[in-house]
């Protein structure tokens, strides 16, 4: 990270007073520590929404990821797993929420998208997050979706493959109206 910042010292001179040079890694590591995780957020979203134009038709895929190397034995800390939305266009991350422990993706996505601008906007999610209530969250925000779908998700699975098999079948012709 010091790299990066003496890569960068005239730019950070332009709004930090650096009269020691570049902070340690510790230094940085204390300040970020001691930041509020909901202001920051907070911050952040109101910065992304000011620099970001999210337009209609914007592909924005929220994904979970488990942070490398976050686990701690010693302190009996699970590793942290997040949950983030990637605006396509903007090849920007919209936001992301870390989930809670014992708890799992299908109770932070909902969080993340009552944050996020999606009128106009295509959600893409995988299969965790195919639940009638996360669709339901999208379309009241203008937002469309595509969910993915996995066989061990039951009689839904079944119903979309035989619709998929029927409409493959007929050529798409009642479901797109004759137009391919």
């Amino acid at each position: 990270m010091r790299k990066v910042g003496k890569s960068k010292l005239s730019w950070l001179k332009t709004f930090l007073e650096l009269p020691n040079g570049i902070p340690s890694h510790d230094t940085i590591s204390i300040l970020f520590a001691r930041l509020c995780p909901k202001q920051l957020q907070s911050a952040f979203l109101d910065w992304i929404n000011h620099i970001a134009q999210v337009t209609q038709g914007e592909i924005i895929a929220i994904d979970g990821k488990t942070l490398r190397q976050s686990y701690d034995s010693s302190q009996n800390q699970s590793a942290i797993h997040m949950v983030s939305a990637w605006a396509s266009n903007n090849n920007l991350v919209l936001g992301q929420l870390k989930v809670e422990d014992k708890s799992n993706e299908i109770t932070a996505i909902p969080k993340l998208l009552a944050v996020l601008e999606l009128n106009g906007c295509i959600v893409t999610i995988d299969a965790m997050g195919c639940q009638k209530d996360i669709a339901k969250r999208i379309i009241e925000k203008g937002g469309d979706y595509i969910l993915s779908l996995k066989g061990n998700q039951g009689n839904l699975f079944e119903d979309v493959k035989q619709l998929s098999d029927w409409a493959w079948k007929n050529n798409y012709q009642e479901i797109l109206g004759g137009k391919i």
